[in-house]
């Protein structure tokens, strides 16, 4: 065989596996687009979201005198509603156990956890999700009767403990105690039901939880006042909404109607001057209510669903405050979880 034949099969073998990679690649590309696009549609043809949330816990996720849900994370799922139908009551709220949320989510038996859902690496690696952002920076704290008249978590050596099954707390109790060679009784109950029952009948003379649902289930003591809440802060808890890894789009739909409401809230957009935002012309306003760009339409959506989301369910400050905050029963302050520029570290990247 001559150099030049040689030289010219070489040629020949070298343009076919550039077409067989480029081949793969299509069909990878082609296969990848259709599997990302899967929860968004499935969703479509349902005519429904379906979104897991807390089974009771109050400025978060619980049932009013009327039978209807309330709290942040349920706007949580009316705002995806919103975005994904431009109707923020196409969404079916999954009471979910914390033993049960993050199979459920797995098993495709909910789109969305919506549910006070610490954000970790375990969670993730173990489950195959994804945490799109956090909604809430919280912190694991203790619940003592005043008439202990104990000021720190560190005068709790020997304390019987209540703490829910399934969480993240049960680690980071049993760190603390650990860390500072104290010794406890853990008192495990499955659900925050029981937790309160057993606190309240004094099965426990502590209670720990998130700060935040420590608030809440203050609220359902037979006497709330007769009881505080430690300074102590012993974990970082960050909560956001959780999907499944294997879907992209569905991920960058989720993530970014959170983006959104803080940027609303950041820009002055909120429901009651959403009226004037359409006709704004100033570029970040025209971008977050799709009046300029084509941001929506890039992810699956409509232009307009940033503007349906805050039309309907306002922007971040408007559900803090409604549900957690001064304006809520619970009247928790904003702490880390004002906006960025106003001392918090809430902060999302811009629509540009």
């Amino acid at each position: 065989m001559s150099c030049r034949t040689g030289r010219y099969r070489g040629t020949l073998l070298r343009a076919a596996l550039r077409s067989m990679a480029a081949a793969v690649v299509l069909v990878t590309s082609v296969g990848a687009a259709l599997a990302s696009a899967q929860t968004l549609n499935d969703v479509k043809a349902r005519g429904t979201l379906l979104c897991g949330v807390n089974e009771g816990l109050p400025g978060f996720s619980a049932l009013d005198d009327r039978g209807a849900w309330t709290g942040f994370d349920v706007d949580f799922c009316r705002a995806v509603a919103a975005a994904v139908f431009g109707d923020p009551n196409k969404v079916r709220l999954v009471p979910l156990t914390a033993d049960a949320r993050f199979q459920a989510l797995k098993d495709g038996k909910i789109d969305v956890l919506s549910r006070n859902s610490t954000w970790t690496m375990g969670r993730e690696t173990e489950f195959g999700l994804t945490f799109v952002g956090v909604t809430y920076y919280d912190g694991q704290g203790f619940l003592v009767p005043r008439a202990m008249r104990i000021n720190s978590a560190l005068e709790l050596d020997g304390a019987r403990v209540c703490v829910q099954s399934g969480t993240t707390t049960i680690d980071n109790l049993a760190d603390f105690f650990v860390s500072n060679r104290m010794t406890l009784q853990e008192v495990v109950t499955s659900s925050t039901d029981e937790s309160i029952k057993n606190y309240d009948a004094g099965l426990c003379t502590v209670m720990t939880s998130d700060l935040s649902q420590l608030y809440a289930l203050r609220l359902r003591l037979s006497k709330p006042h007769d009881h505080v809440i430690l300074p102590d802060v012993i974990s970082k808890e960050p909560l956001g909404p959780v999907v499944r890894e294997n879907d992209l789009q569905w991920i960058e739909i989720v993530k970014w109607i959170h983006f959104a409401m803080v940027n609303g809230e950041e820009l002055g957009v909120s429901s009651k001057t959403i009226g004037q935002a359409m006709q704004s012309q100033k570029p970040e306003v025209m971008r977050l209510v799709g009046t300029s760009g084509d941001f929506g339409e890039k992810i699956g959506l409509t232009n307009a669903w940033a503007a349906n989301i805050i039309r309907s369910v306002g922007n971040y400050g408007e559900v803090f405050d409604r549900n957690l905050g001064a304006k809520s029963p619970l009247a928790i302050p904003r702490g880390l979880n004002q906006l960025w520029n106003a001392g918090g570290i809430q902060y999302a990247p811009p629509i540009r």
